[in-house]
């Protein structure tokens, strides 16, 4: 009897995610579509109800594209800035792109690999650093070096900024992409969730399934619908109208966000319109080696996610256990019942998991190992409530930016 109730709530859970949220799992790469050219002149595909539509000026950028800055917070990324740089000032981009790094307090020489990358593509005049100033009460530190990019951004008056980290390598289309995204479907944040790096034993077997969590936890097709309340963009990549920035406060609206990506998404949406998807072209070469970088990755900011709060907590671990852990048991409960229902359901989740691997390249032989992967995830999410409560939470680049009040 337990053992068929639990394959039931298990089942039960599986028919909700596949049919019911958004189809998260048909993961696909959004990053070429719509057309470049397809943004000029063209209107919004769909329109936001009447008291929350904002008319914005058309781009000022050259032939009816806008002007772009990017910012780029920096701390200790002398490995990947150079190409991150690079990649960016190679844009197929018919209007104009202008690139600030914010040098946070680095000491590995970060400022002057950028510098030289520049130097290399002959684009000096289109790179500004500036060194961060040190950090106020009230902030996380990647969003005060953000915020000190953006002042200088202002200046320049630009269309669009684009937020995005040292490790991103961008495609060559992927800028005209996202404004072409956001001019025809109204946008005001077009976020990519760039493909991370893949290589390792490690990664093969962790980073599918975190991108897999995200899309569950946020469905894109939920997440663009001005209907729904989700929102949600990935850091690494975000293009942002300048207009909704100033509209919602500006990068001090979220000064104190551990996960700032999504919370700026939150802000733009209620007065807005957000667009999220995922890239294949472009991507972070961040590298992890082992198991436990990706752990330190979700320790960071998962109980933020949650909240802070311990009954979130305790109900994330019974669905992670009931959704993901349960069903594989199921087939050692000697119910034959059970044993039918778990090994159907255990089949359902690889299934589910088969088109984040392909994305990703890797062996399909790896599905089955979700309830696996789940518990890991469940493990470093606890660990991060952990981390937390000692006051050691939302640790970034050496810093710990959230502790108990």
């Amino acid at each position: 009897m337990i053992a068929a109730s639990i394959g039931i709530i298990a089942a039960l859970a599986w028919l909700y995610l596949i049919a019911g949220r958004g189809m998260f799992w048909r993961v696909r790469d959004d990053a070429a579509a719509p057309t470049p050219a397809a943004a000029l002149g063209a209107a919004p595909t769909q329109t936001l109800p009447r008291e929350r539509r904002r008319e914005g000026p058309a781009p000022s950028g050259v032939g009816g594209w806008g002007l772009v800055v990017a910012v780029i917070a920096a701390r200790e990324e002398a490995a990947v800035i150079g190409r991150a740089v690079g990649s960016l000032l190679a844009q197929d981009y018919a209007g104009s792109l202008h690139i600030i790094v914010v040098d946070d307090q680095s000491s590995d020489g970060t400022a002057m690999v950028a510098r030289d990358a520049a130097e290399a593509a002959g684009a000096s005049d289109r790179l500004t650093i500036i060194r961060a100033k040190p950090m106020p009460p009230g902030w996380t530190g990647k969003l005060w070096a953000v915020r000190q990019g953006v002042a200088i951004a202002r200046a320049r008056q630009p269309d669009y900024l684009l937020l995005t980290d040292a490790d991103i390598v961008h495609a060559p289309g992927n800028l005209a992409a996202l404004v072409a995204r956001a001019e025809t479907g109204g946008y005001d944040l077009a976020s990519l969730m760039v493909r991370l790096n893949c290589r390792t034993v490690w990664e093969r077997l962790l980073i599918p399934a975190f991108v897999l969590f995200f899309f569950m936890l946020y469905p894109p097709r939920w997440v663009a619908d001005p209907r729904s309340d989700t929102a949600a963009a990935a850091g690494g990549c975000m293009l942002i109208r300048r207009a909704a920035l100033e509209t919602i406060g500006g990068v001090d609206s979220i000064r104190h966000e551990i996960i700032d990506d999504c919370a700026l998404a939150r802000r733009v949406k209620a007065v807005g319109r957000v667009w999220l998807g995922a890239a294949h072209g472009t991507s972070s070469i961040r590298e992890y080696h082992s198991w436990r970088p990706i752990w330190d990755m979700i320790a960071r900011c998962a109980f933020a996610q949650l909240g802070y709060s311990v009954a979130a907590l305790f109900a994330m671990v019974a669905a992670m256990i009931a959704i993901f852990v349960m069903p594989p048991l199921l087939l050692l409960s000697g119910s034959t019942f059970g044993m039918a229902l778990g090994a159907a359901i255990w089949l359902a989740m690889s299934g589910v998991y088969l088109p984040m691997l392909r994305f990703y390249r890797c062996p399909i032989v790896l599905a089955p190992l979700l309830p696996v992967i789940a518990l890991f995830y469940t493990a470093a999410t606890i660990a991060s409530a952990i981390q937390y409560w000692r006051g050691r939470g939302g640790q970034w680049k050496g810093r710990y930016q959230a502790a108990m009040p």
